[in-house]
């Protein structure tokens, strides 16, 4: 019975105790502040012994605590559902006033501040019967909201609980201007290696936080329903709330189910890596396409996560009194998500046009593509800015660049070429921004010759390597020619592991020389010099062909014209087999 009763149990009988104890088991009425019940239960009990009575009742309608105090006054707790010390509690607390008063004293208002409260209510009782109530809420700046007295059958149940939601959403915002300028504390939880935990610490970096924990489990497969189990859940709540944790960051997928019982247990919030990730490439985003490509990524995310958050908003599946006009919150969301999704998907697709028309336009004027690739942060936006003096953004930073950018320069030979700079790889990429973003990572499919950077500085290298192949794979960029360039050999590369490969370092300078003469050679092998004669007759069939390189000489004769082309090598061969022996 201790359990569930606190503080000044000294001669009350055993059944006194056991109806103190029931408070606990019945829920609150929906849309319910304070049933007239609860307040003449309370009343009484408070008067049979004299004593002040506390219940501390959460958003949901439960009574999670009760405590007896004395005649004038019972200790107050704090009964927190939230970490975050700022914000409010999730609980309201109403006690009894024996003697009559129900009104709040400056001991009640000071414990509201302190607690953060959602609500402090006084109920005054005499002779076994409830008074007056009043109530309290937190204001802006800690001021407080707080109206006369009123008779206990008059409380205004649905201006006090709207009372409570205004009162939040007012202090979310402060607490939220204030978190500005200051960084979330973050635990990490993982369930692969301590390497992967590693990077998901330098993806916290990168998103903001400050990471004062990391944890890893051994585990063959996640748990269903907790991820980590219970056990080791309960674990990481102490781990949470010894480290002053704001947020727990897995390095797998969650389910939403597996997001809302963990939240539940460890007390703050729960983000996982692919939400992690789509909030770095949110704070990120610089051009429209992009912007559309996050949020496209993020409604995906967030869609099939919605029946999880608001599942009790949902209605029955059909029968006597499901039945009636309207929809519920879950279907309206659901509705907009789609509506979204679709307005999303139009607008990208029109930009996708808009790339493919400059896409023609390019290989019309026969100038090749070379597609910077490589895992994020290996360096590619450096070396794109050596080479090229582009200027663009580059920090030692996880995905510092997020849009493509493309800059026209030439080989000492001097044959153009467009260097383009590609969206950084990671292990575990989330298939959302793989297909929000595929428009954009087509870039490296559509290129003539692939440069894969890598990072030598990284103990992980040759593992990133691999998923970098893996991306690669999935967007069918597998034919083109590939320069396989390892960077920041200034660091200390560690043997090289990769055949072939061209050292480098983009801070230094050095092998940059290496780095061209390798990208004039791929270039050469991929297109080739061509002559084609065509009599005046086929005048159509040598408009067609001008059309698919870039024209380097024309003569006419009697006979014809002499068309000298720089060509995609695979398109001599087409020429060939569509028009006939037409090369001189």
């Amino acid at each position: 019975m201790s359990e569930l009763v606190h503080g000044n149990l000294a001669g009350l009988r055993d059944a006194t105790l056991a109806r103190l104890a029931a408070l606990c088991e019945e829920p609150l009425e929906a849309g319910s502040f304070l049933p007239r019940s609860l307040m003449q239960t309370l009343a009484a009990l408070s008067c049979s012994f004299n004593r002040e009575v506390a219940v501390y009742i959460t958003r949901d309608g439960e009574i999670i605590d009760v405590a007896v105090g004395t005649d004038a006054e019972v200790e107050l707790r704090d009964c927190r559902l939230r970490r975050n010390q700022r914000r409010l509690s999730r609980v309201r607390c109403v006690h009894t006033h024996p003697g009559g008063d129900g009104r709040l004293s400056d001991v009640d208002l000071s414990a509201l501040k302190d607690f953060r409260y959602d609500a402090m209510v006084a109920v005054g009782c005499l002779d076994g019967e409830p008074t007056d109530v009043q109530a309290a809420f937190l204001g802006a700046g800690d001021s407080l909201v707080m109206d006369p007295p009123v008779r206990w059958y008059k409380v205004p149940d649905a201006a006090w609980l709207q009372q409570i939601l205004d009162s939040d959403s007012l202090v979310g915002r402060e607490q939220a201007e204030e978190n500005l300028h200051v960084r979330e504390k973050a635990v990490l939880m993982g369930i692969e290696s301590e390497a992967s935990l590693a990077e998901l610490a330098r993806l916290a970096q990168t998103a903001g936080a400050e990471v004062v924990g990391s944890f890893l489990q051994k585990r063959g497969r996640p748990d269903s329903a907790l991820f980590i189990g219970r056990g080791r859940a309960e674990e990481l709540a102490r781990d949470c709330q010894a480290l002053d944790a704001d947020l727990c960051i897995f390095d797998e997928e969650l389910t939403g189910i597996q997001a809302r019982n963990l939240e539940e247990i460890l007390r703050v919030k729960v983000v996982d890596r692919t939400a992690l990730i789509l909030d770095i490439f949110a704070q990120r985003a610089a051009s429209a396409e992009g912007k559309l490509q996050v949020e496209l990524a993020q409604l995906q995310y967030r869609s099939a996560r919605l029946i999880h958050a608001a599942g009790g908003l949902s209605r029955l599946a059909g029968g006597i009194g499901t039945r009636g006009p309207g929809e519920s919150k879950l279907e309206i969301d659901r509705r907009r998500i789609r509506e979204r999704t679709a307005d999303l998907r139009r607008r990208l697709a029109e930009l996708e046009k808009q790339r493919g028309l400059r896409r023609r336009s390019r290989e019309r004027a026969g100038i090749p593509v070379v597609a910077l690739v490589g895992y994020t942060n290996a360096g590619k936006s450096t070396l794109l800015n050596v080479l090229t003096g582009a200027g663009v953004y580059a920090e030692d930073q996880l995905f510092a660049t997020l849009d493509p950018v493309s800059r026209r320069t030439e080989t000492e030979e001097h044959t153009a070429y467009l260097l383009t700079d590609t969206v950084g790889f990671i292990r575990k990429l989330p298939h959302s921004l793989v297909s929000a973003f595929r428009s954009t990572l087509e870039e490296a499919a559509e290129a003539d010759v692939l440069v894969i950077v890598s990072d030598g500085a990284s103990p992980e290298m040759l593992r990133q390597r691999e998923t970098v192949d893996e991306v690669l794979a999935e967007l069918g960029a597998t034919d083109q020619p590939r320069i396989e360039c390892i960077n920041k050999t200034d660091l200390g590369t560690a043997e090289p592991g990769i055949p072939g490969a061209v050292m480098v370092s983009a801070a230094t300078g050095e092998g940059l020389r290496d780095l061209q003469a390798a990208i004039a050679k791929a270039l050469q092998r991929t297109t080739v010099t061509a002559t084609v004669f065509m009599p005046f007759a086929r005048g159509r069939d040598l408009q067609q062909i001008r059309s698919l390189g870039r024209v380097l000489g024309e003569e006419y004769t009697d006979e014809g014209t002499r068309l000298t082309l720089l060509l995609p090598a695979a398109e001599k061969e087409r020429i060939a087999r569509q028009y006939g022996d037409v090369f001189v």
